[in-house]
């Protein structure tokens, strides 16, 4: 199985852009290089698994939140995902994003009959 490394460096960009990290300050939290950091978040590099449970340490997160578009068995990762989304919405936003997930969700499942 190939991982998709791309997807695993957005997941940690993204995680990292959340929690106000630089790539510096991650690079330095785990002891690596910052070119290092920099070509894990665009998929340049294969990440050990050592270096990747480093950095979900310092981002506080979990390995299958950075590895999930990698596995078959994600459906809780991505429920947590919405959650945290949504959390940060206002009331009104919220009401969007429902009819947004109701519409689409009846859309995928008119395409799957």
């Amino acid at each position: 199985m190939d991982l998709d490394y791309k997807s695993i460096g957005f997941r940690v960009r993204e995680k990292r852009i959340r929690k106000n990290i630089s790539q510096y300050e991650l690079a330095n939290a785990i002891g690596v290089s910052n070119p290092h950091i920099s070509n894990i978040e665009r998929g340049k590099t294969k990440v050990s698994l050592p270096t990747l449970v480093d950095i979900a340490n310092v981002l506080e997160t979990t390995l299958d939140e950075l590895v999930c578009d990698n596995v078959s068995e994600t459906r809780n990762v991505f429920v947590k995902e919405l959650a945290d989304e949504i959390e940060t919405c206002d009331a009104e936003e919220i009401k969007i994003v429902a009819d947004v997930v109701k519409a689409l969700t009846k859309s995928l499942r008119m395409r799957k009959k």
